[in-house]
């Protein structure tokens, strides 16, 4: 990647994001498979140059490459099987498709599953990029980021089936407005091999002293974070059924908030309030008599 475009990817990234939120907008007014399609690639975009100014060029690519490959698959063998997500069919609503699996579908697991990362380590580390850690962090923090996604299936899903018609699900008597509780296990165990697989294969942040980087700050952050805002919105004015749109609201704006709090510890705007200097210390010795 060269200098010039490192410097350039955060005003690509907000473009991208800006022009997203417009289309997403426009859809409001009525959903469309060009709206839809056209809100999908510019999601991926704004997302996939977001990561490379995040998380550098190489490990960007590889995560567009494991969430790509590993979301079509599992679509893929969906359909076809009924794995993971239980018994359904593509309609051509969502456009173009590869195999069964409509194009679109496995770049949205790409932008998902990223804003799924940055959201847990904003949550937990107050920081958008997480460090090489062993298998077991890896797997606790993958968990957390296919939790963030999945919430945002548990409004979305009812939509695209019974609004949309995006796809025919063989079962509809399912506990969830219609939908089966299978769906969320395959949404939970899609989003988990992505994040667990990218977060032992490649993780790499630009040094600060390579020449022409530019050091993420709080604004290239937005980016995630308003695509993740963007779709709570959208579900809690589009919703179906009514009472869906309530937990979008508190099921994606929880981790949005958790994850924005995050945002302002890492860059110094909140902190923890300092003691107050006039409490009498504890002693060390005396914690250890009451314990």
């Amino acid at each position: 990647m060269t200098p010039l475009l490192r410097r350039r990817l955060p005003v690509i990234a907000a473009t991208l994001l800006a022009v997203f939120l417009l289309v997403l907008a426009k859809r409001i007014g009525g959903d469309t498979t060009v709206a839809l399609v056209a809100s999908s690639l510019l999601m991926f975009g704004c997302c996939w140059a977001s990561a490379a100014h995040l998380l550098g060029g190489a490990a960007a690519l590889r995560l567009v490459a494991i969430a790509t490959s590993v979301g079509w698959l599992a679509e893929q063998l969906g359909s076809s099987y009924g794995w993971f997500f239980g018994s359904y069919a593509y309609t051509p609503v969502l456009g173009p498709a590869l195999g069964d699996v409509p194009i679109v579908i496995p770049l949205m697991w790409f932008a998902l599953a990223y804003v799924g990362y940055v959201i847990a380590n904003l949550i937990v580390w107050q920081d958008p990029v997480d460090r090489p850690a062993s298998p077991g962090h890896d797997a606790i923090m993958a968990l957390l980021g296919a939790m963030v996604v999945t919430c945002y299936d548990l409004g979305v899903d009812p939509y695209m089936v019974y609004v949309l018609k995006a796809w025919i699900m063989t079962e509809k008597d399912g506990w969830w407005f219609g939908e089966t509780v299978q769906g969320f296990a395959g949404w939970m165990t899609v989003s988990f091999a992505i994040l667990f697989a990218f977060r032992r294969l490649a993780r790499v942040r630009t040094a600060p002293e390579d020449a022409g980087a530019v050091l993420p700050t709080m604004r290239h952050v937005f980016v995630p974070l308003g695509v993740y805002a963007g779709l709570m919105v959208f579900q809690v004015l589009l919703g179906y059924p009514v009472e869906a749109r309530t937990i979008a609201l508190f099921a994606m704006g929880f981790p949005l908030l958790a994850a924005t709090i995050g945002l302002l510890r890492w860059q110094g705007i909140l902190a923890r309030p300092a003691a107050d200097e006039q409490a009498p210390a504890v002693p060390a010795e005396a914690l250890k008599e009451a314990a």
